[in-house]
């Protein structure tokens, strides 16, 4: 039998779909499955693609159907269970072959199971994988980690699967060890904020406005053609025109306001936040979905203080939908800003050299944050690879110069309404702390040398680092 190009172990949903989209772009694979039932099934659907896959029922069977070196894709839930399968299969593998995790790992679990390979003939490529299920399907974004060497082993198969932008595989090798899974985490990151930042829009309709379902979602079907042109916005214009089969009403009207998350938008935040780089929208749309569990404390604090809906008005500007689709859109650059500045330092924490450009083009189709806005991204990093911040590349900075006011505008009146917008109003405050060349954080270091002695630098570059405070007033006087 002719040895398969590469293995997957885990026929739940999105490892199916991998499997089939890999069998289905000419790819022989090999498949396991803790169940054997689960195989079985897997392959009565698989239809005519049943023939490019070779279904194993043993370890053993498995890794002798690949073709070494072997690459073998692991996709079931994340942590411990990834580490078992790990120990179980390695016994079977041989000099060269490659266990790669598809899932949402941490990286820094990544980085341990590189770490633990290093020194035996085994590798290890964490791979992030976006796009769900459709995605996994018909043509993920993919994000890879490893030593370059198992990547070239493994890119004809991850660049034939991958999502094509003007052509283009949106698959790539990233860096070492845990790049991959790093990037894939800031990429949920932003992803957060954005869908936080959209929900926050339609707060402004629906409560503010008092605007139907379906006329905000004629109103995200129009943005969608324009600057907004993304997989959100067009799943948003969707989900707002659904009716309930039920009630029959606006199907986004029957759902409970609570929303889930998995860790790795907490993820971001947690690493940004060790490496004080500041995320500030990615972190408050984090806080919005744990504030949102919290549905009976909401509602007890309702009845005490009220919903303070009063009417949105805005004065002044380019109009009532188009401030707002432009407030959307600055706060929109203030998100992925952020997430690249994360990514930036992350990639001199920890020696990845990560590639801006190319991490922008490989989300520009396939992944849940896709958008022409990324195309744009893609072009300013390849002029300015240096730049320290999206927001000072030329053409990002025009576009903030003439979409910031309409945000200003947006957050104030929305403060005003007592509607919230956390993220919308983060994104904001980046931006004006941002600019400001004389920030007021001297009075902060003023205040720490005073309670704990902790010194600060002075402007005029003089060698007395504490302040005339309390005991040392004396020794100021006799300088």
């Amino acid at each position: 039998m002719e040895a398969a190009e590469i293995g997957l172990i885990g026929l739940g949903v999105m490892g199916s779909n991998l499997a089939l989209n890999i069998a289905e772009k000419g790819n022989r694979i090999a498949v396991y499955n803790r169940t054997g039932a689960a195989t079985e099934a897997f392959m009565a659907s698989a239809g005519d693609l049943a023939e490019r896959i070779v279904p194993c029922y043993t370890m053993e069977e498995f890794v002798a159907a690949i073709r070494p070196p072997r690459p073998i894709i692991i996709m079931i839930k994340a942590g411990d269970p990834v580490d078992q399968q790990m120990t179980a299969l390695q016994e079977y593998l041989s000099a060269g072959d490659i266990m790669i995790d598809a899932g949402n790992a941490n990286f820094r679990d990544t980085m341990a199971r590189f770490a633990r390979l290093r020194d035996t003939s085994l590798t290890f490529i964490g791979m992030g994988v976006s796009g769900g299920e459709e995605g996994a399907r018909h043509g993920p974004s993919i994000m890879v980690g490893g030593t370059e060497e198992s990547w070239k082993r493994v890119e004809p198969v991850l660049t034939s699967i991958a999502a094509r932008f003007d052509g283009e595989p949106c698959a790539a090798w990233l860096g070492t060890d845990g790049a991959g899974h790093f990037v894939k985490t800031i990429h949920n990151g932003i992803e957060y904020a954005d869908m936080q930042m959209i929900a926050e829009i339609y707060g402004i309709f629906r409560d503010g406005l008092g605007r139907s379902a379906g006329e905000i979602g004629t109103i995200f079907e129009g943005w969608n053609r324009g600057r907004l042109n993304s997989y959100l916005i067009e799943i948003t214009a969707s989900v707002l025109a659904a009716r309930d089969p039920i009630s029959g009403g606006a199907m986004v009207d029957m759902i409970l306001d609570k929303a889930g998350q998995k860790g790795t938008g907490k993820w971001s935040v947690i690493e940004a936040q060790q490496m004080g780089v500041p995320a500030t929208a990615i972190e408050a749309a984090v806080a919005a979905r744990s504030l949102s569990s919290q549905k009976s404390q909401r509602e007890a604090a309702a009845a005490v203080f009220g919903g303070g809906h009063a009417d949105f008005s805005l004065s002044g500007g380019a109009g009532l939908e188009e401030d707002l689709e432009l407030a959307l859109f600055a706060a929109k650059i203030g998100a992925y800003a952020q997430g690249f500045a994360v990514m930036a330092e992350a990639s001199r924490e920890f020696g990845w050299n990560l590639p801006m450009p190319t991490i922008a083009r490989i989300w520009r189709a396939g992944c849940i944050i896709r958008s022409q806005f990324l195309d744009e991204i893609t072009k300013a990093f390849t002029a300015m690879p240096d730049a320290p911040n999206l927001i000072l590349t030329p053409a990002f900075a025009e576009m903030l110069k003439q979409s910031l006011p309409s945000l200003r505008r947006v957050v104030a009146a929305a403060v005003a309404s007592g509607l919230p917008v956390p993220a919308l109003s983060s994104a904001l405050g980046y931006f004006d702390a941002y600019r400001q060349a004389r920030g007021t954080a001297n009075l902060i270091q003023a205040q720490r040398d005073f309670f704990g002695a902790h010194g600060f630098d002075r402007l005029d570059g003089k060698d007395f680092h504490h302040g005339p405070w309390g005991s040392g007033l004396q020794d100021f006087a006799r300088l």
